[in-house]
């Protein structure tokens, strides 16, 4: 874990994704937790907009993917980003590979805001952030494809102590 964090590491720093970097002061008590500061891409709803994006790798790293969340003052305001930080993304849950890195995630992440055509919450935004675990991997995403619908949403289907989420998109 230690040495795959350190080479991740130093990839962060010295070829970061566009519009991505590396909070120094982050890691500087602890490698297992590191906040990448990105800026929105020029020509998206989010241009010039800046967030934070907070990871945290456990032992099992990268056998287990990092949780991963939005973190600071600006939660963008995303179909698939919730209020409290949490994002909807199924490479950091059930479509996680040890191939994958931070790169790869953020990458995901600035694609999945530039792709944006609307500014909104996930429908079940309100009753997410009152019910659900403080650490995103504790919830169980469902995703599902449908040709019924008529946006990209991730919506909460099942009211429990384990919030239940499936992803419903159209093709």
């Amino acid at each position: 874990t230690l040495k795959r964090l350190q080479k991740e590491l130093l990839a962060l720093q010295n070829d970061p994704p566009p519009g991505m970097t590396l909070n120094e002061k982050s890691v500087q008590n602890t490698i297992t937790q590191w906040i990448v500061d990105m800026e929105g891409a020029p020509g998206t709803l989010y241009e010039g907009e800046k967030f934070q994006l907070l990871f945290k790798f456990s032992s099992r790293y990268p056998f287990d993917s990092p949780q991963v969340m939005f973190t600071g003052e600006n939660i963008p305001i995303h179909p698939h980003v919730y209020s409290n930080g949490h994002i909807c993304l199924s490479i950091l849950t059930e479509d996680w590979s040890p191939a994958l890195s931070v790169q790869s995630v953020c990458l995901s992440i600035i694609s999945m805001l530039s792709s944006c055509k609307e500014k909104r919450r996930p429908p079940d935004n309100s009753f997410y952030v009152r019910t659900c675990n403080k650490n995103p991997k504790k919830t169980k995403w469902w995703y599902h494809e449908t040709l019924f619908t008529l946006s990209t949403t991730c919506r909460c289907t099942v009211s429990s102590p384990l919030c239940v989420f499936f992803l419903v998109s159209n093709r």
